[in-house]
C-alpha cells in the first residue's frame, strides 16, 4: 500500500530519508475509500484489526468485513441524518465498534471527534455547541449516558445518540438513543463513493481534536482528509510497523495518540492492529500477558508504561516477538531506557509531536539512540528552536520549537484551530508554528525535551526544566513515579517540588526526603534539587498516560 503514495520507501540513512522522503498526495483522496476499500479489492482475507477485552471477548477483522463494517456505518450515519461536514463526536474507548464508525465516518464526509469518556456535563456541552455536534456515539455505560442525556438539553445542535452495546449494558432501553449495532444490521451492505459536491476533497475538514491548554477552554484541532498520509512517516519509519506485523500502541480512543498508532499509519503500511481493551485500571501483568500471548510485533507506549514494565520480572514473559520498541508522551529517562534494553534486547526509540502534528521529531532506524533525546526531525519538518526574540538557538542552548510553513505546511499538520482565527495566529505567524514546547539540540542535531514553556520552572534566576530533576529521581530505587513542578517563592520567584510516588517498600519520611535531595545534587546541578517533596499514592493523568503538572500546579495554588 505504501508504495501506491510514496515515491521511494527505502532509505540508505537518516539524510537519505530527510532529504528525498515524498508522499504523492492524490486529489480527493478518502482514506475509507483509498486504503480500507483498496486493501478490501487486492487483499479482502488480511487482518485489519485484532480485538480483545479483559472479560474474554474476543474479534477479528479483515479488510473485507472492516470494509462491510464500514459501509453500513456510513449508510446509517446517512439515514440518521447525518450529512458531509455534520461533527459526530465518537466516545467509544477501546471498543472496536470505533474502527467502523470513524472509517464510516470518512467516507461520508462527516467531522469525526473522537473523546474520552471522562467528560463532564460541562464538558460534552461545550463541546457541542463549539462544533455544532449533532451525534453522539457512545459505549452504553449507564452513568455516561447519563452525562450525555443531561448535556443534550443544553445542546441545541445535539439531536442524535447512539449507543455501543457492552456486555454490562447490552441493551439499555433508554429513549432517544439507537442502538449502532441495530442499526448496522438494517444498513445498506455497500456505501457507494460520494460524487459532485458531496464527494470530499483534501481540505475539507475530516477529524476535530480537543485539546487543552494551561489556560482558557479547550481549543479545537483541524485536520483535513489528507492527513492520514502524513502517518506514513510515524508508523512506517518511526514506530516500524511491518506488513503483515501486529502492532499495539497503549491509548484509548480519545485521544490523537489512538490515530497515530492504531489507524492510519499502520493501515498504509498493512500492519494489524492490535487493540487491548483494559477498561479503567492499568496492569502492567495483565498488558505483559496480552504482549507475549498475541506475539506482539511492534509496540508503542509512553515512558509510564515502561517504567511499571522494569517494576516486574521480565524474564517470565516471552517478549521475543517483538522487534521494535517506540515511546512518546514524555521524554524517557535514561535508566528506564537501559534497564528495558537489558531485558529485552530492544532500543527504546523516541520520538515527538502534538496533537496538531504528525511525529515531528524522533529516532528513525538508521539512528542510534541518545536515551532521553526525541531524535532529528521528520522529513519535510523544517524545525528550528528560537529563543525570547525570535533567534535562532546554537547549539547547546535552550529555545522553544518551531515548524516553518513556508513555502507549504509540512504533511499531515493541522489547518488551524476551528473557529479561532486569532488563537491560531497567536501560535502561526510570519511563516513559523510555535509549539510552545523548549527543548536544546547537541551539536550532533539531536533534540533534547526540556518542557511546556509553561512547565519551566523560573528559580533564583536560573530556568529548570522538569524533566533533568525527574530523571534525577528516577534513578534512585525508592522512586516509582515523580512530577516536577514550580512552586511560587517570594524569595526565588518560585522553588522546585517533587510529587513522588514510591515504589514498594518504601514509606515517605523526613529521612526519606533528605535522601532524595541529596540524591539529586548528586546527580545533575544542584541548584535544580526540589526544596519541596510530598509522596502521593498516585500522579493526575490523562487517559493516555501523560503527567499533568497543569493539575499539580493548580493544586498548590488553591493550597497557598
Amino acid at each position: 500500500m505504501l508504495e501506491r503514495f510514496l515515491p521511494r520507501t527505502e532509505f540508505s540513512s537518516y539524510e537519505d530519508f530527510y532529504e528525498n522522503f515524498d508522499i504523492k498526495v492524490p486529489e480527493g483522496f478518502n482514506f475509507g475509500f483509498d486504503v480500507v476499500d483498496e486493501w478490501a479489492k487486492v487483499e479482502p482475507g488480511r487482518i485489519a484489526l485484532v480485538w480483545c477485552n479483559d472479560e474474554g471477548e474476543d474479534d477479528t477483522f479483515s479488510y473485507e468485513k472492516l470494509k462491510e463494517r464500514s459501509d453500513k456505518a456510513a449508510g446509517f450515519f446517512k439515514a440518521q441524518g447525518i450529512r458531509k461536514g455534520d461533527s459526530v463526536m465518537l466516545i467509544l474507548r477501546r471498543r472496536h465498534e470505533f474502527w467502523s464508525a470513524i472509517v464510516g465516518l470518512h467516507k461520508l464526509g462527516a467531522v469525526a471527534i473522537p473523546a474520552t469518556h471522562l467528560l463532564t456535563v460541562k464538558d460534552l456541552v461545550y463541546r457541542a455547541n463549539a462544533a455544532d455536534i449533532r451525534m453522539i456515539v457512545s459505549v452504553a455505560e449507564p452513568e455516561l449516558l447519563d452525562r450525555i442525556d443531561a448535556a443534550q438539553a443544553e445542546s441545541p445542535t445535539l439531536v442524535r445518540k447512539v449507543f455501543v452495546p457492552i456486555a454490562q449494558a447490552p441493551a439499555p432501553g433508554r429513549r432517544g438513543w439507537v442502538d449502532f449495532n441495530e442499526g448496522l444490521a438494517s444498513a445498506p451492505p455497500e456505501f457507494p463513493r460520494p460524487t459532485g459536491a458531496e464527494a470530499t476533497r483534501n481540505d475539507d475538514r475530516m477529524l476535530l481534536y480537543f485539546t487543552s491548554g494551561t489556560t482558557g477552554m479547550p481549543k479545537m484541532v483541524c485536520h483535513d482528509f489528507a492527513y492520514p498520509l502524513g502517518h506514513t512517516i510515524t508508523s512506517g519509519y518511526w514506530q516500524q510497523c511491518q506488513s503483515g506485523g501486529l502492532h499495539l500502541t497503549v491509548s484509548e480512543t480519545g485521544w490523537a495518540k489512538a490515530v497515530w498508532g492504531k489507524l492510519y499509519g499502520q493501515m498504509l503500511c498493512g500492519s494489524a492492529i492490535f487493540v487491548y481493551d483494559y477498561g479503567n485500571k492499568f496492569k502492567p501483568r495483565d498488558l505483559l500477558d496480552v504482549i507475549a500471548a498475541h506475539r506482539i510485533t511492534t509496540f508503542c507506549a509512553p515512558p509510564t508504561i515502561y517504567r511499571y514494565f522494569i517494576k516486574e520480572d521480565l524474564s517470565k514473559w516471552d517478549l521475543s516477538s517483538l522487534q521494535h520498541c517506540s515511546v512518546a508522551g514524555e521524554p524517557l529517562n535514561p535508566e528506564v531506557y537501559e534497564q528495558w534494553k537489558a531485558a529485552t534486547g530492544l532500543k527504546l526509540m523516541e520520538g515527538y509531536g502534538q496533537t496538531e502534528l504528525i511525529v515531528t521529531i524522533a529516532t528513525f532506524k538508521w539512528m542510534e539512540p541518545k536515551p532521553g533525546s526525541m531524535g532529528k526531525p521528520s522529513p519535510g519538518y523544517r524545525v528550528d528552536l528560537v529563543d525570547e526574540n525570535g533567534r535562532s538557538c546554537e547549539a547547546g542552548e535552550e529555545g522553544q520549537i518551531v515548524v516553518s510553513t513556508e513555502p507549504h505546511k509540512p504533511w499531515g499538520m493541522f489547518q488551524g484551530y476551528y473557529r479561532d482565527e486569532a488563537l491560531t495566529s497567536s501560535v502561526w505567524k510570519d511563516g513559523l508554528y510555535y509549539t510552545g514546547d523548549m527543548a536544546w539540540r547537541d551539536e550532533d542535531g539531536y533534540y533534547w525535551f526540556v518542557g511546556r514553556a509553561d512547565d519551566v520552572i523560573k528559580s533564583s534566576g536560573y530556568r529548570i526544566g522538569p524533566f533533568e530533576v525527574e530523571s534525577a529521581l528516577l534513578e534512585h530505587p525508592a522512586v516509582l513515579e515523580c512530577a516536577i513542578t514550580g512552586v511560587p517563592d517570594p524569595d526565588r520567584g518560585a522553588v522546585v517540588k517533587a510529587t513522588v510516588v514510591l515504589a514498594k517498600g518504601y514509606q515517605g519520611s523526613p529521612e526519606l526526603v533528605k535522601e532524595l535531595q541529596n540524591h539529586v545534587k548528586k546527580v545533575t546541578a544542584p541548584y535544580k534539587y526540589p526544596r519541596i517533596i510530598e509522596f502521593v499514592t498516585e500522579l493526575p493523568k490523562t487517559i493516555s498516560g501523560k503527567i499533568r503538572r497543569v493539575e499539580i500546579r493548580d493544586k498548590d495554588k488553591d493550597a497557598q
